[in-house]
């Protein structure tokens, strides 16, 4: 197969690597794509939101199907883009239409969705500047810390947790009133804060089976023991300890199964990932969030844990034979951590040169915010590495990404020494 991937980031290049060892792939494309995702296939210098673009080189290609990383050409309809073109409506797309991408375009359309389809969320209510003041009543009826969700799209960055009913007036009121997140923030979503252990969990489907792909779980915050400012991810792990087969029964039977049937039945075509963000409270599994793709750093740790040909799951999706697929997951724990630029999540130098990933034999590394110069390696974002390793157990497998980590230098590098702290046990 002719594939063309869509992104440039860590979850793109672990993505690239997986689909790299089918034999089922002829020639992959990324776009755009970084230093680490050309040792897999042909950058190409597109931008994933010109679709124009794309489909003059998809035509040009022979391309037999898109892959779609990130978010935002979803969310902006490059599904529906090539479903509405006799050109290229025979070519798959990898990744829901507008409509089903909502999910995680608008916080509100995913509230309600769960509502309809009793999957069990936090209590909630969405408000615009013109009922600002119903806002403030709402929180003055709900208990400290207080959740304030953008509505869209905001980078990772639109999710606020104020501890005090004064500090959530004034950040509903900045949210809103002062487009805090620009359009992202026009309507926000207020939500009971439930208290717990998060994990996510990813499913590929075709619209009408789908497949439970390894649990993953990461860490956001840019401090150790989760302090500090809210990241696009600083490392993950999976398997998850507290993710038994009793709870994850529980989130099959109460999440998964009812978002795909409650998609079907609502007549919203989706085919391809789907991410749930859950939090575990007293054993109970409620909805965070969605997303309608992989989660990044999360992919970094999932796609070496999937033993099956990943191309053979993304056919199964585009002919909706995906229920025909074998799914098998690699054993052994596998972990990742972030090696990013100092001063990330604010403000951050790029152009650092890189070096000594070369010498790294006992990991995967996946590049996240890198470009090339020749054979220089740049940094080129504020994630920069991400590390992969596996191991028998989480404790290992740690172990080892950290080893690694020590022969790879770039100016003002940072990373948590403490990822996964929270899920050791002498169980994984």
């Amino acid at each position: 197969m002719r594939i063309l991937l869509l992104g440039s980031g860590g979850r793109e290049h672990a993505i690239a690597w997986k689909i790299a060892k089918s034999s089922h792939l002829e020639k992959l494309f990324i776009a755009p794509g970084n230093a680490g995702t050309r040792l897999h296939g042909t950058n190409v210098d597109m931008s994933a939101t010109d679709f124009s673009a794309i489909k003059a080189f998809v035509l040009a290609e022979n391309v037999n199907m898109v892959i779609v990383g990130p978010e935002d050409p979803l969310v902006l309809g490059i599904h529906d883009f090539f479903l509405a073109d006799a050109q290229l409506k025979s070519v798959p797309v990898i990744g829901p239409n507008k409509e089903a991408a909502q999910l995680e375009g608008s916080k509100d359309f995913a509230k309600a969705f769960m509502m309809r389809h009793n999957i069990p969320t936090a209590k909630y209510a969405t408000f615009t500047k013109d009922t600002l003041e119903q806002g403030y009543k709402f929180l003055e009826g709900m208990k400290a810390p207080y959740v304030l969700k953008a509505d869209g799209l905001a980078a990772g960055k639109g999710v606020l947790i104020p501890e005090t009913l004064p500090e959530a007036k004034a950040e509903l009121k900045s949210m809103l009133a002062d487009a805090k997140f620009g359009d992202a923030s026009s309507r926000v979503v207020i939500e009971q804060f439930l208290k717990g252990i998060e994990c996510s969990v990813f499913v590929l489907t075709d619209g009408d089976s789908y497949k439970i792909l390894p649990e993953a779980k990461d860490y956001k915050r840019i401090g150790e023991g989760d302090t500090g400012l809210n990241t696009g991810g600083m490392g993950a792990v999976s398997p998850v300890s507290f993710c038994d087969k009793t709870f994850m029964d529980k989130i099959e039977n109460q999440i998964i199964i009812p978002t795909v049937k409650g998609l079907k039945s609502e007549g919203i075509v989706y085919k391809g990932f789907i991410f749930f963000g859950i939090i575990n409270v007293k054993g109970e599994p409620y909805v965070i969030e969605y997303n309608c793709r992989m989660g990044d750093p999360e992919t970094e740790v999932v796609m070496p844990r999937l033993k099956s040909d990943l191309i053979d799951l993304l056919e199964g999706v585009a002919t909706n034979t995906l229920s025909e697929c074998d799914i098998q997951f690699e054993e052994r724990s596998a972990c990742t951590i972030m090696m990013v630029s100092g001063g990330y999540p604010d403000a951050y130098q790029k152009g650092k040169v890189i070096n000594g990933i070369n010498s790294v034999t006992d990991s995967l590394v996946f590049h996240a915010g890198t470009s090339s110069d020749g054979p220089v390696v740049l940094s080129n974002g504020g994630r920069v590495l991400a590390v992969t390793s596996y191991g028998r157990n989480l404790e290992a497998a740690l172990e080892r990404s950290y080893a690694s980590i020590e022969k790879i230098s770039f100016d003002d590098a940072y990373f948590r020494t403490d990822i996964g702290f929270d899920v050791l046990s002498k169980k994984n």
